[in-house]
């Protein structure tokens, strides 16, 4: 029987894996570069606020994910998904050489349009790959399967901003951003080409190339099955909590810890790797079953940590600049509180997320499974824009970048009460699952 370290020996994962993990590298280190080089260099922006260019960058690349998923997924369950994952490859290639061009020119409506290109790559990719694993691995492997894949992930977000700023600062940047850019896409579609072959689902399926009407009836179908639409939303409320996370570290470590740019990257370091760790910590916690309990155990610690992180957070006084570098961050004891929190919001959200999306991938029909996972993407990418405008609103009102962890951290509280009042088996495979494992000690 196979683990999940393992699955990396076969050709059945590891081609994906990597084709997979340089696509998530690709999109982080291309937007940090460019978002960098808004902010540093300003690129021709003529008049135009670079604030606000650099909060709108992100809202450009998640538009394609509203745009385009209902026909990614009905795209993915037609075809034969190797061949398509190919396809999308060699578009990224196409994608990265127009970037280049911007790099070179110095031009931001170049870039920007790439930008945009690269979403629509990502959300053709996603539903493909989430109905690929199924494909290729047994339910006892799902649970390992989708925490590398998670794993991956936030791990390429980590490392795709750290080197993305390299690449943005460096005299050469124009020069260096090409080059890795499109030597990582070319390493990708190499990996493509080793994907073995994956049958369509529904290869009689009439595409509705209709985006609204499409995933109306894909939303209308995971209705049908109250529990498929509960996971739906549960992996999207992670990426509303995640995102909001993510997208506030920069001005937290700035002005509420006074603090430069190396302790941001520390921060999105800890969460990061939090959510690595727990993503594969779940394969021996779930003793390779998809386990809900573990799920509803992730919520809690969520919840918990989540206020823990407001109580360790709000006792900094908005310093009068920033300064400090992570090592003197560091050398602080009070400090490790706060990071403890954002590592342990991160190890519960693995546990949180990575048996909702084997859920998905188990239970869905093979005829329906790349449209669910593109329904899926298109809640992601609206949970996290109304992520925005919470934190938006809340800013307006007053509160600082603390009150919004709370609140956050309040609101998934809310939820996770009433899901247990709503549905109280979710309690009962919590204490399943609590008791299976006691009971293996």
């Amino acid at each position: 029987m196979t683990s999940q370290f393992s699955l990396l020996r076969e050709q059945r994962f590891r081609p994906f894996f990597f084709s997979q993990l340089l696509g998530a590298f690709n999109d982080n280190v291309f937007k940090t570069v460019l978002i960098t080089l808004l902010v540093f260099h300003g690129l021709k922006t003529s008049d135009a606020d670079y604030r606000i260019l650099a909060t709108a960058l992100p809202a450009i690349f998640i538009l394609p994910f509203l745009i385009c998923s209902a026909t990614a997924g009905q795209l993915a369950d037609k075809f034969e998904k190797s061949m398509l994952m190919r396809r999308i490859k060699l578009f990224e290639i196409a994608i990265m050489l127009l970037a280049s061009l911007g790099f070179y020119l110095d031009h931001l409506t170049l870039l920007t349009t790439a930008l945009f290109l690269m979403g629509v790559h990502s959300s053709l990719f996603g539903p493909v790959k989430y109905a690929y694993l199924p494909q290729h691995l047994s339910q006892e492997e799902l649970i390992g399967g989708n925490a590398m894949v998670e794993t991956a992930t936030f791990l390429a977000i980590l490392l795709g901003q750290i080197i993305g700023v390299a690449l943005a600062l460096h005299t050469q940047h124009a020069l260096l951003a090409s080059l890795v850019t499109i030597g990582i896409a070319l390493a990708g579609y190499w990996a493509s080409l080793s994907i073995p072959n994956s049958p369509a689902g529904a290869s009689d399926l009439k595409l509705n190339w209709h985006p609204i009407q499409a995933t109306w009836e894909n939303l209308k179908w995971a209705k049908q099955n109250k529990k498929t639409g509960l996971a739906l939303l549960a992996i999207s409320w992670f990426w509303f909590y995640g995102a909001t996370l993510l997208a506030q570290f920069p001005a937290f470590a700035k002005d509420s810890l006074g603090a430069d740019q190396t302790v941001f990257i520390l921060l999105l370091a800890i969460f990061s790797c939090g959510i690595g760790l727990g993503s594969l910590l779940c394969e021996k916690l779930s003793k390779r079953k998809i386990q809900l309990g573990l799920v509803v155990f992730g919520a809690l610690g969520i919840a918990l940590f989540g206020i823990d992180l407001y109580l360790s957070s709000h006792q900094y006084a908005r310093p009068d600049s920033a300064s400090l570098n992570y090592l003197q961050f560091l050398a602080k004891l009070s400090n490790l509180r706060l990071l403890l929190d954002i590592a342990l919001i991160g190890l519960f959200g693995g546990f949180y997320v990575v048996p909702l999306y084997a859920y998905l991938q188990a239970k869905v029909d093979k005829s329906h499974q790349a449209r669910i996972i593109a329904s899926n993407n298109i809640l992601n990418a609206l949970f996290m824009v109304l992520s925005g405008l919470l934190s938006i609103g809340l800013f307006k009102l007053g509160l600082s970048i603390a009150a919004l962890f709370l609140v956050t951290a309040l609101l998934h509280s809310l939820l996770f009460v009433g899901l247990c009042l709503h549905q109280p088996h979710a309690i009962q495979a919590l204490l399943r699952w609590l008791g299976s494992w006691f009971a293996r000690r």
